[in-house]
């Protein structure tokens, strides 16, 4: 073979790599402002048909003295709590208090850190979530507006949208100036506070005042845009509440969208992507 035949199979084989590391890659990678609403619809049901697997099994007393026997004996400045068995046989879930949650071996010789994901006949999904999804979505059923700041539509809801915001996050902000957009197409927005930076802290500040005036809505709307109000921080206001409560179902960060089928989307697209993610019209 000369060497434009050998240069030309190079170029080919060189073709069938490239297609197959991309192909690898889209699985793990996509672009959160082009997912459709087909596909969003399809995962809802992935979610709905595995669920029921990925419940938390109970262990018995005996399993679960052993595996905190083993990793106090490692690390004893850490409290563990056994959430119980995962969808792994052999793996349990322990939770670190304010850390991070563990999959450990039955011999609690080994764990791992992160997510345990589950390949389907169409995807592959991250087991955790599907679990904290059901979760969120069982929270919010029942929880009260009473201490959210919302904006409705004029007409009937649609959709609803749970917001957890900053005053100092740029995109939040960005999000804020597009309600008026999701209330004309009838979705409701409802807030909760995330002050990134913390309890103490200026954030902190700025975002209680909305919590404490008599126009929440308004003055949400002026610290947003960096006024000033003529509001004190008062002592009953939910923000800390809030904001552990935000950390507990996995909020990370700001803005962070919890629909109320339990669905976390992090951070801010436009206003039509989602409508578009919850099947409401744009037109």
């Amino acid at each position: 073979m000369g060497l434009s035949g050998k240069s030309g199979l190079l170029l080919f084989v060189l073709v069938l790599v490239l297609c197959a590391v991309f192909g690898a890659t889209k699985l793990f990678v996509e672009d959160a402002e082009t997912v459709s609403a087909d596909r969003a619809e399809n995962s809802s049901q992935v979610a709905t048909n595995v669920i029921s697997e990925l419940e938390i099994t109970e262990i018995s007393s005996a399993e679960s003295n052993n595996l905190l026997s083993n990793l106090l004996a490692a690390r004893p400045d850490l409290e563990y709590t056994i959430v119980g068995a995962s969808a792994v046989p052999g793996i349990y879930e322990v939770q670190v208090k304010n850390g991070p949650l563990l999959f450990v071996h039955e011999s609690g010789e080994y764990l791992f850190q992160g997510d345990l994901l589950q390949v389907t006949a169409n995807e592959i999904i991250s087991t955790l979530e599907l679990r904290q999804k059901e979760q969120r979505r069982k929270l919010f059923a029942k929880r009260s507006t009473e201490d959210m700041i919302v904006f409705k539509p004029e007409t009937e809801s649609k959709a609803i949208m749970n917001v957890f915001t900053d005053v100092d996050c740029g995109y939040c902000r960005k999000f804020h100036r597009e309600v008026p957009q999701l209330n004309a197409m009838g979705i409701e927005v409802r807030y909760l506070a995330f002050p990134r930076a913390g309890i103490p802290s200026g954030s902190y500040n700025k975002i209680a005042k909305a919590w404490c005036a008599d126009d929440k809505q308004d003055t949400l709307t002026k610290v947003k845009n960096g006024q000033s109000v003529n509001v004190e921080v008062c002592d009953n206001n939910p923000v800390a509440d809030h904001y552990s409560f935000g950390n507990s179902i996995g909020v990370t960060g700001t803005p962070a969208i919890v629909l109320m089928d339990g669905t976390l989307i992090p951070g801010y697209q436009p206003a039509e992507n989602y409508a578009k993610l919850m099947g409401v019209s744009v037109e």
